[in-house]
């Protein structure tokens, strides 16, 4: 990852969880920026893209509006399919 990805989200909004949960599985590191849940006040989301909804996923100079948009960029970029754990090497399982 060339930049820092940055998102914008509201805890209690769904489609918000499931980019959170995608990003979760791509073991994606991001910075988390809560918005306010009334749309009014996300002065933050408004004067980034003329909107007040969320998720918006930033990443370098491209931003990235709505969940389809958002889990489209991901899995474009960083594929579609969850980053699997390091196996531990021993015989455990």
């Amino acid at each position: 990852m060339t930049g820092k990805l940055q998102l914008f989200n509201n805890e209690f909004c769904p489609e918000c969880r499931e980019v959170r949960e995608k990003m979760g599985q791509l073991q994606l590191s991001y910075y988390c920026i809560n918005v306010d849940p009334v749309k009014s006040q996300r002065h933050n989301v408004i004067e980034l893209t003329g909107q007040n909804v969320v998720p918006v996923l930033v990443d370098d100079d491209q931003i990235f509006v709505l969940k389809e948009a958002v889990l489209a960029h991901l899995a474009q970029k960083f594929g579609d399919n969850p980053t699997e754990p390091a196996a531990c090497g021993c015989k455990c399982s």
